[in-house]
């Protein structure tokens, strides 16, 4: 009988279980307790226990290991200089979601040659989450792939929904059951209702198909995830200004969600140009400081030199420390404003009491 299925499959390669690749690259101690205060930390600025921001900030997409692990050591220097105002985490994205066509990331093609290894980008991700936990940072990532998590997520202390995958029931099923908190980003377009549906479909428990630790095709079910919100990143033009924030802010009670919102400073807000990502970053400081409670944090895309550069597919060629996706600032920019922005912070908290931030009006 002429068969009917697999007509366009080349072939099948089976990975290693999830169980089995953590026993092999197995947690430590120290990967250990920094994902976990980080995890408390983050828990405790969403639900307004911590007045300080969140900030997630590192490369658009890690693809050299020694360059994030150099970021990660200036980061963790840094973390402690603004640790009174700012809550800071490193942004370690390895899967790339694709208008077209593209380099998909370290996860899918960690050779960045096309031969696509995902076994050895599953390996390769947990290593680097793990050596830049033991470094003291915590780690922020996107999950794409829906079965990604159960291979590096107990080293991820916040996880992403982006803007081309939260309108996915399978991503919001995902997140209803992710052991960390979850930030929801609007669609390219702009448009919120895709981000506040995502987040209260995540904070519902779900049943749905995915694996266990062993490996195994199985009904996965949830409690639902309660720190799920949302991030506002731009599309056919900004939405940081104190208008799209209020906005955001009335559809949130509306849904009868809480009123949290985090800001990406870079793609739409900053019109995908680095030098974008000051002005945005300092505008949510000062309309924060101005009372604007409902920020809890936010992003930028940030690497050891500004801009980004093509990839020819000629390793030799690349630049060091320089995104070959989006534009990011430069360490230097990105340490001037995490000070600058502490400093402000906490001579307005000084100011007005150690309760709150806001200025007295």
């Amino acid at each position: 009988m002429k068969p009917t299925d697999d007509l366009r499959v080349k072939g099948y390669r089976q990975l290693i279980e999830p169980g089995q690749l953590k026993q092999e690259l197995a947690i430590s101690q120290a990967a250990h307790d920094t994902v976990l205060s980080g995890r408390r930390e983050i828990d405790r600025i969403l639900r307004r226990e911590d007045q300080r921001l969140l900030v997630i900030v590192g490369p658009c997409s890690i693809h050299d290991e020694q360059a994030a692990y150099e970021y990660a050591a200036k980061l963790q220097q840094l973390r402690d200089r603004v640790s009174e105002a700012l809550f800071v985490i490193m942004r370690v994205y390895f899967e790339k979601p694709r208008t077209s066509v593209g380099w998909k990331g370290l996860i899918n093609d960690p050779r960045l040659d096309g031969t696509c290894d995902i076994m050895e980008g599953l390996r390769k991700a947990r290593c680097i989450l793990r050596k830049i936990n033991e470094i003291g940072v915590p780690a922020a990532t996107e999950f794409l792939e829906t079965i990604t998590p159960q291979y590096v997520a107990d080293l991820v202390s916040w996880a992403c929904i982006g803007a081309r995958t939260t309108e996915s029931q399978t991503h919001r099923e995902m997140a209803s059951g992710l052991s960390m908190a979850v930030g929801f980003k609007n669609g390219t377009d702009g448009n919120l209702s895709s981000a506040i549906n995502g987040v209260l479909a995540a904070k519902t428990g779900q049943s749905f198909l995915g694996i266990d630790q062993n490996g195994r095709t199985c009904v996965v079910q949830t409690n639902g995830n309660p720190l799920a919100h949302i991030v506002l990143r731009g599309g056919q033009r900004p939405n940081y200004d104190p208008i799209s924030l209020e906005q955001a802010r009335l559809q949130l009670i509306e849904k009868g969600l809480p009123e949290t919102l985090m800001v990406d400073c870079s793609h739409g807000n900053s019109m995908k140009k680095y030098q974008g990502q000051a002005i945005v970053m300092r505008s949510v400081i000062d309309q924060y400081i101005a009372g604007n409670d409902a920020l809890i944090g936010l992003m930028m895309e940030s690497n050891l030199f500004e801009g980004n550069q093509k990839f020819s597919g000629d390793l030799n060629s690349l630049k060091y420390g320089v995104s070959i996706t989006d534009e990011c600032i430069s360490w230097e920019t990105t340490e001037r404003l995490l000070l600058t922005a502490a400093e402000k912070l906490t001579s307005s908290a000084n100011r007005n009491g150690p309760d709150r931030w806001v200025t007295a009006i």
